[in-house]
């Protein structure tokens, strides 16, 4: 079950995130329940899979706002650092980057 510790120790920034959600903690953990469930990532996936670097900066970049405004950081720094790098045209081996997401991903899903 999520809680409000469960979220602490996975890295998320709890204070921020209840503070977006005006300290509701019910809805922040309601939202927070979601993000594993988030269709971004599958769109990330199956993006750098086809070789679409455009529609993988869009869901990147959409998980990025999506986990930055829950404050879930580990989850939001690499969807952060999949988008600046995808923003920047460089030459990474994204499906590696996009496995490390989805292992963060599987990760904080066991949580919930």
């Amino acid at each position: 079950m999520l809680t409000i510790e469960s979220l602490k120790e996975f890295g998320a920034d709890t204070v921020s995130g209840l503070q977006r959600c005006m300290g509701n903690e019910a809805l922040y953990l309601r939202l927070a329940g979601s993000v594993a469930k988030e269709p971004g990532f599958d769109k990330l996936k199956e993006a750098i899979d086809a070789g679409d670097r455009s529609a993988a900066f869009d869901a990147a970049h959409s998980l990025k706002g999506v986990l930055g405004n829950l404050s879930i950081t580990p989850l939001y720094n690499k969807a952060a650092e999949i988008s600046d790098a995808l923003k920047a045209g460089e030459d990474r081996d994204y499906a590696a980057l996009v496995g490390e997401l989805t292992a963060l991903k599987d990760k904080y899903a066991a949580l919930i």
